[in-house]
């Protein structure tokens, strides 16, 4: 007789989904176990208001921890950059599988590059992130450029400039890598240029706390760097009392093989990676005054290590003012 099936919560999207059934197939072939994708409707899917506007923290999150506390599912996948900073007591994230590329891109119309676009160009985004991070380099570069607010699937977003009404959107590159579509991408965004989000680019794992023998398969998937980094990127933004809808941008890497970005391998080019560079960015959406701050230690070891790398970074950016520039605070 064949086991049964894991059920895995997942929202409905296109990327979501594709997401999801990587996982699971990983998910079976750790366990043996066929896995089944369940689809559920998150507010944030349903919902056509801005995220700065609906409070952005756990929009697409609740639902699918609601189905795993009544028992609905045994674990679900979220994009790590959407989870609330804290974790509830009765549910565990049991696997960080290894990042994809953390980096924002472009799309534009033509095949252009960011910096190529033409005066005036109006760039679609519903992140305000990267609305203070792309004003501010503009500002900072003598670029004339109009950021646009807009929501949607990928689909969507690239559709608007398709059809003209945008000359380019920014979007990440693990969501279009995931879906197949990185051919799309004109232009990749130099983390220097645009600090992504916290945890972007990396899925979390999670099911009951109580499931003790799914949390050790699911463990097998986790990628101990991975996990490390996006720790201290999720502690900087708890730190910072921000929602993941606010404007702030942070990125745990390793310098100095961080330039062709290392997808969270410690052993580049077979030498051991000491040493793990956190940088942390906030700013108003018009750009016009950032709080930018990099801090560089040990790897940490433990998640209480990689917890102190952020709220140590946080207290640096708050004591320049980084509270006044983030408008929303998280509740």
């Amino acid at each position: 007789m064949t086991e049964k099936a894991l059920r895995l919560g997942t929202r409905r999207s296109r990327l979501a989904m594709a997401q999801s059934g990587q996982v699971a197939d990983a998910v079976s072939q750790v366990t043996g176990r066929p896995v089944e994708l369940v689809e559920i409707t998150t507010y944030g899917d349903t919902s056509r208001e801005h995220l700065a506007q609906i409070g952005g923290t756990g929009v697409f999150v609740t639902a699918l921890r609601d189905a795993l506390l009544r028992g609905e599912v045994d674990f679900a996948v979220h994009s790590l950059k959407d989870l609330p900073t804290s974790q509830p007591e009765e549910l565990v994230l049991a696997a960080v599988p290894v990042r994809e590329d953390p980096r924002d891109v472009i799309v534009a119309r033509d095949a252009l590059k960011f910096t190529d676009l033409p005066r005036g160009a109006r760039i679609g985004t519903g992140s305000p992130r990267r609305m203070a991070q792309l004003n501010a380099y503009a500002r900072a570069h003598g670029l004339d450029i109009e950021t646009v607010p807009i929501r949607g699937n990928v689909d969507t977003r690239i559709g608007y400039v398709r059809d003209g009404g945008l000359d380019a959107v920014v979007l990440a590159a693990a969501g279009l890598n995931r879906i197949g579509r990185g051919e799309e991408v004109t232009d990749f965004l130099p983390v220097d240029t645009v600090l992504p989000a916290p945890g972007q680019g990396a899925l979390a794992v999670e099911c009951p706390a109580d499931r003790a023998e799914l949390i050790a398969a699911l463990a097998e998937l986790d990628d101990p760097f991975t996990r490390v980094a996006v720790t201290a990127e999720r502690s900087l933004l708890a730190a910072l009392e921000a929602g993941c809808s606010a404007p702030v941008g942070a990125l745990a890497d390793l310098p100095p093989y961080a330039a062709p970005f290392e997808r969270g391998n410690p052993h580049a080019d077979g030498q051991i990676v000491k040493e793990m560079r956190l940088r942390g960015v906030v700013g108003t959406t018009d750009g016009s005054r950032m709080v930018q701050l990099s801090t560089t230690g040990p790897v940490p070891e433990t998640h209480d290590q990689a917890t102190t790398l952020g709220r140590h970074l946080a207290a640096e950016m708050l004591a320049q003012g980084a509270a006044g520039l983030m408008g929303e605070r998280a509740q």
